[in-house]
């Protein structure tokens, strides 16, 4: 019979055999260590709130114990914040990158942002150039009173980017750690 523990991870409980919570602490440990030239608490919180989504994915509400076997391939989809290989996972060697890309998600974009983002938000959802859209609702806003209607409804409609997380979300690539930590380093500069 295994000892579990009960843990809350990003904010939310989870019932973890005693493996699985020695494995997790002990990357998360690891994880901090390798962080450099970052905030480390608010990278810690991100990482955290993506291993409890991708744990609430696997186990969903019950109450299922989280086992070893999913906390190294959590720990495998995430990897390091340098991108190297996660010591002592149970798939070390498996390709990086496997997974298929994640959706991507409409957020107005503050980091090129002219005015509010949207058309740079647009741009990064459509994967097209920033300029095209900028010019395309330029277009629109002469043609009309339509494109200034556009403009303000996405404004209000489509939230900000502020996340290392929603970045990631909205270029279409993995939250992975290493990720995380490159746009919290944009985030902070």
């Amino acid at each position: 019979m295994k000892k579990t523990v009960n843990a809350g991870i990003g904010g939310r409980n989870f019932t973890l055999d005693e493996d699985a919570y020695s494995r997790l602490e002990g990357y998360l440990k690891l994880f901090r260590t390798h962080l450099k030239d970052v905030p480390v608490e608010e990278v810690m919180d991100d990482l955290e709130s993506r291993i409890a989504e991708l744990f609430t994915e696997k186990v969903g509400s019950g109450s299922r114990v989280v086992d070893i076997n999913l906390v190294e391939e959590v720990i495998n989809q995430l990897g390091m914040p340098d991108g190297s290989e996660v010591p002592g996972g149970a798939a070390a060697g498996a390709p990086k990158g496997a997974a298929a890309a994640p959706p991507r998600k409409l957020f107005r974009d503050p980091e090129n942002a002219r005015i509010a983002g949207v058309c740079a938000g647009l741009a990064q959802y459509f994967d097209v150039d920033i300029t095209l859209v900028r010019v395309l609702m330029l277009v629109a806003l002469f043609a009309g009173s339509a494109g200034f209607w556009i403009y303000v409804i996405l404004w209000i409609v489509v939230p900000k980017a502020l996340t290392p997380a929603q970045q990631c979300e909205m270029r279409g690539i993995s939250p992975t750690a290493e990720n995380l930590a490159k746009f919290t380093l944009k985030n902070k500069k």
